[in-house]
């Protein structure tokens, strides 16, 4: 069968809730699919900030089929679509050649008259090459393999192998990988697996360290070149999400995850000054370069974390401590973590607070005086109410916490634009974000804080919706109204969806109150946001993902993280060199 390819153009990307993942465990293989509703979607090649190709799909009598997805293997990350069209259906098998940058598709058909099968390839840029083993008459009944390689020959060496030898090394390494690691008990089974093996997943082969966000492309970041040139950024390494990453990792008992994480951040990403660019490519190159403090701090806190106190380890630390403290107005931060907005954040305050105490503790254990840092940190942590929890603003009980202040007054009326098409200025007492529990999760501030337990009651009565939260008051990063894509700027006014990684903050706050039964329910909501090949969104509405960045890794990471917290009753990853600090 001779497959159709269509020339590489500037193509719209498909939609980004991916319904599966997959890599090979071995280096040989620098090649990553993901699956969309109609076979293959982008190909990563050769890297994870790479996509080199669009779609490949198998079509019948000219047509593709719509795709139901589920895992073929609950311990690796092959996956299976089974197909329908107009009197015919298929069933594809996914997986990569461990041994070569190839992705392979065994194909199964069946139809009630005799049809035609054709392979769609339509690369990104770059070259790369489809072989098939399909007939190429009209058949009824037909069993064959497609591959699309990368690099002369190697999609006809990856069929030569044949697919059943290729699949089995591939499941047997992620079973190793599995065998390794351990299982918490509070989790379900298949999604913690999968889960782990998304988060490993998305760790780049050449650049060890380097974890992309998301493999997909949302909204105005798959078709708007102006904005994202490349098809950015999910498919970028965030320092914060790196962050989140690796601690779900450590729990879950992969350790080497997060040493290459930090060694990546501290080598890769951080700039001269010290500080983190907001995002970079899998091999450190920065790509956004706004500041964010929290992501300056996030070095500190994983290598404490690790117990990571050898010299190179410090001495890089110790040039993000110093701007920590060198920053104009700290800790005001170009940005906060949802990174539309400049001013005085709890949750990027809690970070940095935490952050320094972190460094101090290793400093102290080396035998190094450290009270410059800690005197920072105690001094924003005594003011962190004062800068940003209002007793003026319009919502009940009072005081509680803001999303920020643009300067550091909450009783002040100051206005600012939330962007993301929102079309009015909006008085900053107005806007509540859950991120504020950054503060009890890193040990800022006690769980029965009066001030803490006042924004619990606010945010939920702001941001609840549908058992899950919004980021933030009148977030519009995310849909049209009746499901239509995000764009900047947009006449269209686009709303944020819910966001279920926050449920998993939600669980490690209750967990601080002793509320295990309330915790275990989020564990479950964010279970319940899956698709069926078992990816977690960034977003749902109405009880599915929306089509926001699917998998996304920091939600994969915060059930990892939540499950393990349950098990051991208290949130895992909360450093208890701060909570002794601010708390005891």
């Amino acid at each position: 069968m001779t497959p159709v390819v269509r020339a590489a153009v500037d193509v719209v990307p498909l939609p980004a809730d991916k319904q599966a993942f997959g890599t090979a465990r071995s280096k040989a293989s620098p090649v990553w699919f993901t699956l969309g509703h109609q076979g293959l979607s982008e190909i990563f090649h050769p890297d994870l900030s790479t996509p080199a190709t669009r779609e490949t799909r198998l079509l019948v009598d000219g047509k593709p089929g719509q795709a139901y997805t589920e895992p073929a293997d609950d311990r690796s990350l092959t996956f299976r679509q089974r197909l329908r069209g107009d009197g015919w259906r298929a069933e594809i098998t996914y997986v990569t050649d461990p041994q070569r940058a190839a992705v392979l598709a065994d194909v199964t058909v069946t139809a009630h008259r005799p049809v035609r099968l054709s392979v769609e390839h339509v690369p990104m840029k770059g070259s790369s090459e489809v072989r098939s083993t399909l007939p190429t008459q009209p058949v009824r009944q037909a069993r064959g393999t497609f591959a699309v390689g990368f690099g002369a020959g190697v999609a006809q060496a990856a069929l030569d192998r044949g697919f059943h030898a290729t699949a089995k090394e591939y499941a047997r390494g992620w079973h190793t990988y599995l065998d390794g690691l351990k299982r918490p008990k509070s989790a379900d089974r298949r999604l913690y697996d999968m889960s782990v093996m998304v988060l490993a997943a998305t760790e780049d082969k050449a650049n060890p360290g380097a974890s992309i966000a998301s493999p997909s492309f949302p909204w105005a970041f798959g078709f708007d070149r102006e904005l994202a040139p490349e098809l950015g950024p999910y498919a970028l390494v965030w320092p914060r999400d790196l962050y989140h990453v690796s601690t779900a990792m450590i729990a879950a008992g992969d350790t080497g995850f997060a040493q290459r994480s930090l060694d990546f951040m501290l080598r890769e990403q951080q700039q001269p000054d010290g500080h983190l660019p907001q995002n970079t490519k899998v091999d450190g190159t920065p790509f956004w370069q706004s500041v964010q403090l929290d992501e300056t701090a996030a070095p500190l806190l994983l290598a404490w974390q690790l117990d990571r106190r050898d010299k190179s380890t410090v001495d890089s630390l110790r040039r993000a401590a110093d701007y920590l403290l060198s920053y104009p107005n700290a800790p005001f931060s170009e940005q906060e973590r949802w990174e539309n907005q400049s001013g005085y954040s709890p949750a990027t305050i809690a970070s940095v607070v935490a952050g320094l105490v972190c460094f101090a503790d290793l400093l102290q254990r080396n035998g190094e005086d450290a009270a410059e840092y800690l005197n920072a940190a105690d001094a924003w942590q005594r003011q962190v109410e004062s800068w940003t929890a209002t007793k003026t603003g319009p919502y009940e009980p009072k005081p509680y916490y803001l999303r920020l202040t643009k300067d550091g007054k909450p009783d002040a009326g100051t206005e600012y634009n939330l962007g993301d098409n929102n079309p009015a200025d909006i008085d900053q007492r107005a806007v509540v974000d859950p991120s504020f529990l950054e503060l009890v999760r890193l040990g800022v501030k006690r769980a029965d804080d009066p001030t803490v337990r006042n924004t619990v009651t606010v945010v939920d009565q702001q941001l609840k919706e549908q058992g899950y939260w919004h980021r933030f008051t009148q977030d519009g990063y995310g849909e049209t109204k009746d499901g239509g894509p995000w764009n900047v700027p947009n006449p269209v006014r686009t709303y944020g969806r819910l966001w279920p990684l926050l449920s998993g903050e939600r669980g490690e706050y209750e967990l601080l109150l002793n509320q295990k039964a309330n915790a275990a329910q989020r564990l479950k909501e964010i279970a319940a946001t899956a698709n069926s090949g078992l990816m977690l969104p960034e977003q749902v509405w109405n009880g599915r993902g929306t089509t926001s960045a699917t998998p996304l890794a920091w939600t994969h990471a915060q059930y990892v993280r939540l499950a393990w917290s349950l098990d051991r009753g208290a949130p895992v990853e909360r450093p208890s060199v701060v909570a002794d600090r601010y708390l005891s």
